[in-house]
């Protein structure tokens, strides 16, 4: 997890997996008219965050508060406008060219919100899953391998010759995270996996994630407007708000008695069925 400025060191601790230090992000905008200057945008500030190897960490906030720019940051997707990122000691670079963030594909996953977006529909499952081995030059029987971790994800091998309209959402997204785990990454990545689902199929693709976890010894980083899939899932939870890191710290602890007004009033806002008289 993360550590305040007087804790820094020069190094990651040997249980760090990811580690990131002074995250900031700034995004220059041009003014809307002639005479308006342009202005810039901080999204993300001095942000420290420490990742342990084995554990599951959930960011949660409101919209905008700075998570998945965090997250994006972390990956390599994006990057920062000031400080650094290291994963297993190793600096990354998002200003490098693709290929040689290689290491850092082969050794993440992610899965994104949407499942119907995020599939491409003239593309069998086998083909969608399977994409990251051909992708990162992975040897072996990659057919084999497609086949495998779609039934580790609750599915059938069968289904690989079928195709995404063929599936339900709750099976899109159980496609999406085969295709997230189909090169046995250290690290997997939710960035609002679950929202999109309904409530049932909510809880079994959380079942799924549990059970993966235990199996694979899985690290997990999961932002999540969900406080309840965090409480269920994570065991370290950080709070964002307009870009900074404000609360953090076990899940238990921040959730049932956080120290931090901002965070209280998020989870007041959660909405509560009274009982009935």
């Amino acid at each position: 997890m993360s550590r305040s400025d007087e804790t820094r060191t020069d190094r990651a601790e040997p249980d760090v997996l990811l580690r990131g230090r002074g995250l900031g992000r700034a995004f220059r905008q041009r003014g809307s008219g002639l005479f308006e200057r342009a202005r810039t945008t901080t999204a993300l500030d001095d942000a420290d965050i420490d990742v342990r190897e084995g554990t599951a960490v959930g960011i949660i906030g409101e919209s905008g508060s700075g998570k998945s720019t965090l997250v994006r940051i972390l990956l390599g997707l994006d990057a920062p406008t000031t400080g650094t990122v290291e994963f297993d000691g190793r600096p990354v670079d998002a200003r490098a060219d693709a290929r040689s963030l290689h290491w850092l594909r082969r050794a993440t996953g992610i899965v994104f919100q949407d499942p119907y977006a995020s599939l491409d529909p003239r593309m069998n499952v086998g083909r969608i899953v399977g994409e990251p081995l051909w992708a990162l030059g992975i040897a072996g029987d990659r057919r084999a391998r497609v086949r495998e971790v779609l039934v580790d994800v609750g599915l059938e091998a069968e289904m690989a010759t079928r195709y995404p309209h063929e599936f339900s959402g709750g099976q899109r997204q159980r496609i999406a995270l085969a295709r997230a785990l189909v090169h046995r990454p250290r690290l997997l990545v939710g960035d609002e996996p679950l929202s999109a689902l309904d409530v049932t199929v909510r809880a079994q693709i959380l079942e799924v994630l549990r059970g993966l976890r235990a199996a694979q010894d899985l690290t997990l980083l999961m932002v999540s407007h969900d406080i309840g899939v965090v409480q269920n899932l994570c065991d370290e939870v950080i709070v964002m708000k307009d870009g900074r890191i404000v609360e953090e710290g076990p899940t238990e602890k921040v959730l049932l008695a956080p120290q931090v007004a901002y965070t209280r009033r998020l989870l007041a806002s959660i909405p509560v069925i009274d009982p009935p008289r």
